[in-house]
């Protein structure tokens, strides 16, 4: 089997602000790869390009992808660690372009092998419930925000903070007087505070009830997050930064988080993100599988690796759930509430509205 040819569009979604500690965004600016095989297969991947955490555009991935679709033209999509290898070898880093690719090779491989990717992943379908996440806003509108997710039925609410750590405090104050304390709450500080910011915060909030607080300080200060959680009350987990593999060897030698945040975003795809998540399994480390502002297919991918994966123990896959205005897929991850569910169709199993991918800027290579 041979690759004959690779659509490559920007595959931009509306939504409303969605506002973190460094940034807000104002669309999901999304890329999408249709692989086209000579046996007729095809493959679809879709990345979220998020540039305050990644450091890559939707125009980044968009000119990279030309790149990567002409280096694998004729070559064999079975062939997934090879392919791989190929763009690592082209270009260092941009992970988030190259988890477009990454998806559509084991969509097109599980379709290949006649399995819905989670069992071509070596997984069995499994009941799990996502988070809702509120982004940065007044202490008022946030709690008044999660006021509304508890009437819906929502029981784990993920809370961005990162600005001012008093405000922050103030933040999640409100929030707990408004909903109570039986629903779970998770804080995400998007590395916004520094390390006495970070210390003053997780010992003031720990009376709140946190789950736990996902990268609370810059990536840079990584040695200082042994310290940070040799004082903290709360679990910290890494999120940004860890990018790879040999990112989170790195800090689970060092004693220097909880948990681990897994993006394909981040990480590649899912190769690599199989690599960071049997490092952390080794060494008795949960992982949360996380995302960026994807649309459902993406989701739907992210969901057939937690049922393939056991040490994915904590899912935040609502992203196109953060604000997104429309939804363009078809088939594919279902909410019912904050459950997920997905059906038997082989490969991923969700696929792009034509008319919505007509209209926008593309190309074929």
């Amino acid at each position: 089997m041979q690759i004959s040819k690779i659509e490559i569009y920007k595959y931009s979604i509306p939504m409303l602000p969605f506002t973190i500690a460094t940034g807000t965004m104002y669309f999901a600016q999304n890329l999408l790869v249709r692989i086209h095989t000579d046996n007729g297969l095809i493959g679809i991947g879709e990345c979220s390009a998020f540039p305050m955490i990644a450091g890559e555009t939707q125009a980044t991935c968009y000119e990279m992808a030309k790149d990567f679709a002409s280096l694998w033209k004729n070559k064999d999509p079975l062939e997934i660690e090879s392919r791989m290898q190929e763009l690592d070898l082209f270009t260092a880093g941009n992970y988030t372009a190259k988890s477009a690719f990454d998806m559509a090779l084991y969509d097109i491989s599980s379709k290949h092998a006649q399995m819905p990717l989670y069992q071509f992943l070596g997984g069995q379908n499994k009941r799990i419930e996502t988070d809702l996440t509120i982004g940065i806003d007044t202490p008022e509108k946030m709690a008044a925000t999660a006021r509304e997710f508890q009437q819906k039925g929502v029981n784990i609410i993920k809370v961005k903070l990162g600005k001012k750590v008093t405000e922050d405090i103030r933040r999640i104050k409100e929030i707990r007087e408004a909903i109570g304390y039986e629903i779970k709450i998770r804080i995400d500080a998007n590395q916004g505070w520094s390390f006495n910011d970070a210390e003053i915060a997780l010992t003031n909030l720990s009376c709140y009830k946190i789950e736990f607080c996902e990268q609370p300080m810059r990536k840079w200060n990584d040695e200082l997050l042994p310290q940070l959680m040799a004082i903290s009350p709360i679990p910290i987990m890494a999120d940004e930064s860890v990018f790879t593999h040999h990112d989170a060897e790195r800090l689970i030698r060092h004693k220097a988080c909880t948990y681990i945040n897994i993006k394909f975003a981040k990480s590649g795809g899912i190769l690599e993100a199989t690599k960071i998540n049997q490092i952390a399994e080794a060494n008795g480390i949960a992982c949360m599988l996380g995302g960026m502002l994807e649309s459902r297919l993406a989701l739907t991918a992210k969901m057939h690796f937690a049922l393939a994966h056991k040490n994915i123990q904590f899912f935040d896959l609502d992203t196109c759930l953060v604000g997104h205005k429309i939804d363009p897929v078809f088939g594919g991850l279902q909410y019912n509430g904050m459950e997920l569910s997905i059906t038997n169709t082989v490969g991923i199993g969700a696929d792009v509205d034509p008319a919505f991918l007509k209209n926008l800027e593309q190309i074929v290579i």
